[in-house]
């Protein structure tokens, strides 16, 4: 090892010619790497240090559809220094003709108890107040653009007026409330009575936030917490995890940027392998005198791998420097954009990640090319022959340890082995696709430059030779650039397709409104003012309950689903004679009429395969504080896509009918007829409210707009590294062009036509890259379509065509750059220093 490694260092002092592509597409992926790491940890370690502002409180006891019962205010009281309640619902903000769907947070004066309300003017104590008689509020900018309000002007909330008191710029616990379908709209709850909108079913959440006294041992309240009040429905957070719903998202979004990185990274190791291939070309007199010298193939293999090593730190070195930079440098940017708290700094867990990911893939992608020189003998390589096909069998088997290796640290490091086995075997099969499509594109060309019709086209005939070339470049083109391509040309299909059902597939099956909150003694004057419409083709009707599964056969209900989201938080329930009309009974049998036993239930029969369910079970469902057990008697195929009415548990009548509740409806109308609809019932009924699908859809279309760009750019870092082996590639190739210029030269091509021969090569290796791109990215998209979003899946020939044309770009102005020396060199000159 000594000696080898005295020889590589001495041959190192050479500088880093031959080594410019392995390093920059390895900085290239550890950076991409990297910087999702460190943003990812930026954002962890700013929900945990802003957990008590994020949450509001130290801790919080949910409960849905009530308020705390004596006993619990009373336990809350006894343990915190202060505390704060606070009702979350949705309602309708009414001007005039005027009304628009808000998200209302009730709150008392100890609100907020961490953090402050960011208001445009003035205090929320005093914009709440009471002035002239009405109460005060606090509104979101965008409701009051949109309402057309100044401070001072009147709206309504369901029978009550309030004034305008305040322009509502940020909420310090915004980031726990989950995805909302309105703006906010802050208001005393007292100011509610008499409202309506808090009647006995009516849909909302209150929130009890305790400030602790210091030293409050978190884990042992909530223990007690939910021993005490777990089973009437209470849920509990704390500033620990302030924001669950955040970190999941965040997890799991940084856990697929960093596979796409990853796919970078193996779009990098292409280059890596192409950079070593044509750096041992440039060694054949050495390796050639050190045989002759008597050194074996082992000591060759430690001399390069030596060198390998040095490099890939360096590389591993830059690429963690120019991520963490470019975090660092953008920290006041990332903090600014993000919706909630992220501390941005250097954390070393991402940087390990990120340079455990470079070192393995360096290592991976160099084996192969060095143990092809191993065996090859001294005479053989004064022939000019570089790589042997004999590769020893340890190789072999250090080669495939190292791709067990990388796997599963991509596995332990993404903690979700699911995505990671799914994501790996994505790269490996598009891989595999472009390998045989390269070795088909340097065969086919092979066979095509012999045939009829490149007779007397000699442009044609020599690019088609030299693709087909024993040492071309079209392995590394179609390999590098072909993958690149095909992450892109996945997440256009993708975008495309969810983009179409969002915005033309789902509306013409969804309704147009959701009405909620309609009073028991409502009902009936609702259904007479919509089914009177002639315009409304449709309506559907149930009462609903929110409730909490607690318990699955005696076990908490979390401990045998785990993190399925049905047990993760309320579910709509509701009460019927017969299936829902949208619902079909697919196993056991359905409870009969007038029936008044033990509570039965039927349950969605997807949700029930996956969580484990089987006819016979026994539920607990926690419905206002009260438990309701409940035998599971039937499946029902419950179809959520359309966006109708859909329950995942349905009970017999007479075990809720006792309960307060309300009535939801959807309603299908053309858009002409949304608007009177919206007034009518707006004015005959203020405490119930409508949700507008199309406002929904385009806050779903909004969300998934941000997750698309994020996706699109660690796209476009694989496709960055995809163009720099491009270009190694093309470098690499630059010799022989130079050696091919000159012979046609001295048989009378022009230097048009050389130059034409050189596009259309480049040309047709771009344009076999972009077409294995369209299949590999059209079949990753269709499997996430109907496989992971379970939606239909039409090609999108326009994001296709895109993919094509660039890579016919990308590969002609590589190949027209590394053109201009070759046209320019004399042909004696070159065929002189080839004797």
């Amino acid at each position: 090892m000594s000696l080898a490694w005295r020889l590589a260092r001495r041959e190192l002092r050479g500088g880093l010619r031959g080594f410019r592509v392995f390093l920059a597409c390895l900085a290239l992926g550890v950076a991409a790497i990297a910087a999702v790491g460190l943003v990812r940890a930026s954002i962890g370690a700013g929900l945990q240090e802003q957990g008590a502002v994020l949450l509001g409180g130290d801790a919080q006891l949910e409960f849905t559809y009530r308020f705390a019962a004596p006993e619990e205010r009373a336990w809350m009281e006894a343990q915190a220094e202060a505390v704060s309640e606070i009702v979350d619902f949705r309602s309708m903000a009414v001007v005039g003709e005027d009304s628009a769907l808000t998200q209302v947070k009730a709150v008392d004066s100890a609100y907020p108890l961490v953090g402050a309300v960011t208001l445009e003017a003035g205090t929320l104590a005093g914009a709440l107040a009471d002035a002239g008689g009405l109460p005060g509020a606090a509104m979101d900018k965008v409701l009051v653009e949109r309402l057309g309000l100044a401070l001072g002007d009147r709206f309504s909330l369901g029978t009550r007026v309030f004034r305008l008191g305040a322009v509502l710029l940020r909420e310090p616990d915004s980031a726990t409330g989950g995805f909302s379908l309105g703006p906010r709209t802050i208001v005393l709850t007292k100011a509610l009575d008499g409202s309506g909108l808090l009647a006995p079913g009516s849909l909302y959440e209150t929130q009890y936030r305790l400030r602790l006294a210091p030293g409050a041992r978190l884990p042992a309240l909530k223990r007690e917490a939910e021993a005490a009040f777990a089973d009437k429905g209470m849920r509990w957070a704390d500033r620990s995890r302030a924001a669950p719903g955040v970190e999941r998202f965040v997890d799991r979004m940084g856990a697929f940027l960093v596979l796409v990185g990853i796919a970078g990274l193996a779009v990098g190791g292409v280059g890596v392998q192409a950079a070593v291939r044509a750096y041992l070309d440039g060694k054949t007199a050495t390796i050639a005198t050190l045989k002759t010298l008597g050194a074996e193939g082992r000591l060759i293999f430690r001399i390069y791998l030596l060198q390998v090593a040095v490099l890939a730190g360096l590389g591993v070195a830059l690429g963690l420097g120019l991520g963490a930079g470019a975090v660092l440098a953008f920290g006041g940017v990332i903090e600014a954009s993000l919706p909630f708290p992220a501390d941005v700094g250097l954390y070393p867990m991402p940087l390990v990640e990120a340079a455990f990911y470079g070192l393995v893939t360096a290592f991976l992608f160099t084996l192969w090319p060095l143990a092809r020189v191993e065996r090859l003998r001294a005479a053989a390589l004064y022939r000019g022959a570089v790589q042997s096909r004999r590769v020893a069998g340890k190789r072999v088997v250090g080669i495939v340890a190292l791709a067990a290796l990388l796997l599963g640290g991509a596995v332990w490091f993404s903690g979700n082995w699911k995505l990671t086995l799914g994501a790996a075997a994505g790269v490996l099969g598009a891989l595999a696709v472009l390998w045989l499509a390269a070795w088909g594109l340097r065969h086919g060309a092979r066979w095509a430059a012999r045939r009829g019709f490149a007779r007397g086209r000699p442009g044609l005939r020599l690019a088609l030779a030299a693709i087909g070339g024993p040492r071309a470049e079209a392995s590394s083109v179609v390999l590098s650039l072909g993958l690149g391509l095909s992450v892109l040309a996945a997440v256009g299909q993708i975008d495309a397709n969810l983009r179409s059902a969002i915005a033309t597939d789902l509306p013409t099956r969804a309704p147009a409104f959701f009405f909620v909150d309609i009073q028991p003694d409502q009902i009936e004057a609702f259904l007479a003012r919509v089914q009177g419409d002639a315009l409304v083709t449709k309506v559907e009707s149930a009462p609903m309950l929110r409730g909490v599964l607690t318990q699955i056969n005696g076990r908490p209900a979390k401990e045998v689903a785990g993190e399925h989201w049905v047990v993760r938080g309320d579910r709509g329930i509701t009460y019927s004679e017969e299936p829902q009309a949208n619902a079909k009974v697919v196993a056991g049998k359905w409870w009969p009429k007038d029936y008044t036993g033990p509570a039965q239930v039927s349950f969605a029969a997807e949700e029930a395969e996956e969580i484990g369910l089987k006819i016979g079970d026994s539920l607990v469902v926690n419905v206002l504080g009260r438990d309701i057990p409940a035998t599971i008697t039937s499946f029902r195929q419950v179809d959520f896509s359309s966006a109708g009415m859909g329950f995942v548990m349905t009970m017999n009548p007479a075990a809720l009918q006792g309960a307060p509740h309300t009535w939801i409806a959807t309603v299908y109308a053309p858009q002409e007829a949304e608007a009177p609809l919206l007034r009518d019932i707006t004015k005959a009924m203020p405490n119930v409210t409508a949700i507008r699908i199309r406002d929904a859809i385009g806050r779903v279309t909004e969300a998934l707009s941000a997750i698309a760009t994020a996706t699109a750019w660690a796209a476009a870092a694989t496709l960055l590294t995809g163009f720099v082996v491009l270009i190694g590639a093309a470098a690499a190739g630059e010799p022989a062009r130079v050696y091919e210029a000159a012979v046609m030269k001295t048989l009378g091509a022009t230097r048009r036509g050389i130059l034409g021969s050189f596009a259309l090569r480049s040309a047709l290796m771009g344009a076999a890259a972009g077409a294995v791109a369209i299949l590999a990215g059209g079949m990753a998209g269709w499997a996430v379509m109907v496989w992971v979003m379970e939606a239909k899946y039409a090609f999108e020939p326009l994001s296709a065509i895109a993919i094509v044309a660039g890579g016919v770009l990308a590969t002609t102005v590589a190949g027209l750059l590394f053109a201009l020396r070759p046209l320019a060199a004399r042909p004696a000159q070159v065929l002189r220093g080839q004797e």
